[in-house]
C-alpha cells in the first residue's frame, strides 16, 4: 500500500486520516516495522511528514517474531536491543501500549507463548541506543542489585551546540529535582553527585560531536551537564534551546558489564547514527 503526502502533517495522525482501517491496526503496522518514509522505516509516532513524500506500508509484515530495531545480543537469558529515539522504555499513565517493553514482550511471547521479559534498566524515552532486558528473574535480580559493580563502561555520543573549551574534562555536579521532574544543578553538594565525563570526537562551525562517559547514572545528567556548561543537545527540548531537529541527539552507543551467567564481561556496541554525522557534515 503506498501513499503520497498531500500536506504536512505528522505520520500516526496522517495514517489515522487517511487508511481506511481501525486505529488498533495502524499502530501495530506502525510499531512493528511495517511503515516506510522515503524507503526508510520509521516507527516514531510523530515523524514529521512534508507534501510529496512517500509512504509505503508493509500489509503483509505483521510478523512479531522480527523485531523493528537492532537486536544487539540474545541467548535464553538475556536479550539486549538497540532503542530508536521517541519510544518510551516502560509504561506510564500517558502511553501504556507503545513503548519498548511492550515491543520485546510481543516479539518474546512470539517466539516462546510461556516467555517472560523484564526490564534491567532504561533510557530517557528521547535518548536512543543499548537498553537489556532479562528473560528471567533471576538474572533480571542479579542484574539490578549489582548495577554500579557490575557495569564498567557506560558511553554515549552527544551532537551539542557550541564547541566545549577545552578538547576533554570532567563535569562533577550535583543535582535534585522540581516537583515537575525538572533536574538542575543544585548549589554546594546538595543533592545527588553526578560524574560526566566528555571528549571531543568532530566538530563543525556550529556544532560539536562529544564522547560521553558517565561514572553516575543520574536522571537526565547527560543533558543537565551540557546545558550547564552553555553546550546544549541538540533536538533537547527540556534542557536545550530552540532548534528544527526532530530527535534529541543523544545516543548509548556502548555498555561494558559483567554477565554473571557466563562469568565474564560483555561489551555491547552500537554504531553512532547516521543522523548525527550528516549535521556535523552538513554544518559547513
Amino acid at each position: 500500500m503506498k501513499l503520497i503526502v498531500n500536506k504536512n502533517s505528522e505520520l500516526l495522525e496522517y495514517l489515522y486520516e487517511h487508511l481506511d482501517m481501525p486505529k488498533k491496526r495502524v499502530k501495530q503496522y506502525l510499531v512493528h516495522g511495517a511503515v516506510y518514509v522515503e524507503d526508510d522505516r520509521v516507527t516514531q509516532y510523530n515523524y514529521p511528514l512534508i507534501a510529496g513524500m512517500r509512504i509505503t506500508i508493509d500489509t503483509n509484515s505483521r510478523n512479531l517474531a522480527k523485531l523493528p530495531f537492532e537486536v544487539l545480543f540474545e541467548d535464553e537469558h538475556l536479550l539486549v536491543v538497540n532503542k530508536p529515539s521517541g519510544l518510551l522504555t516502560i509504561a506510564t499513565e500517558k502511553e501504556k501500549e507503545r513503548t519498548l517493553y511492550h515491543i520485546v514482550r510481543d516479539y518474546v511471547i512470539s517466539k516462546n507463548p510461556h516467555g517472560r521479559i523484564f526490564i534491567v534498566h532504561r533510557l530517557d524515552k528521547d535518548t536512543s541506543g543499548i537498553v537489556l532486558f532479562a528473560k528471567d528473574e533471576r538474572t533480571k535480580n542479579q542484574l539490578q542489585e549489582n548495577w554500579n559493580e557490575y557495569v564498567s563502561l557506560r558511553e554515549y555520543t552527544a551532537v551539542c551546540h557550541g564547541t566545549p573549551r577545552e578538547d576533554s574534562g570532567q563535569i562533577v555536579q550535583y543535582l535534585k529535582e522540581t516537583k515537575t521532574n525538572l533536574v538542575y544543578v543544585a548549589r554546594g553538594e546538595d543533592g545527588k553527585r553526578a560524574i560526566t565525563n566528555y571528549k571531543l570526537l568532530q566538530k563543525s562551525n556550529n556544532y560539536s560531536m562529544l564522547k560521553i562517559t558517565i561514572e553516575t547514572g543520574r536522571k537526565n545528567q547527560i543533558r543537565v551537564a551540557l546545558a550547564s556548561k552553555k553546550m546544549p543537545i541538540v533536538g533537547d527540548k527540556k534542557y536545550g534551546i530552540r532548534d528544527k531537529a526532530n530527535r534529541l541527539f543523544l545516543h548509548a552507543n556502548r555498555l561494558k558489564i559483567y554477565y554473571p551467567v557466563i562469568k565474564k564481561d560483555i561489551l555491547f556496541e552500537t554504531s553512532i547514527p547516521n543522523e548525527f554525522k550528516k549535521l556535523i557534515s552538513n554544518d559547513k
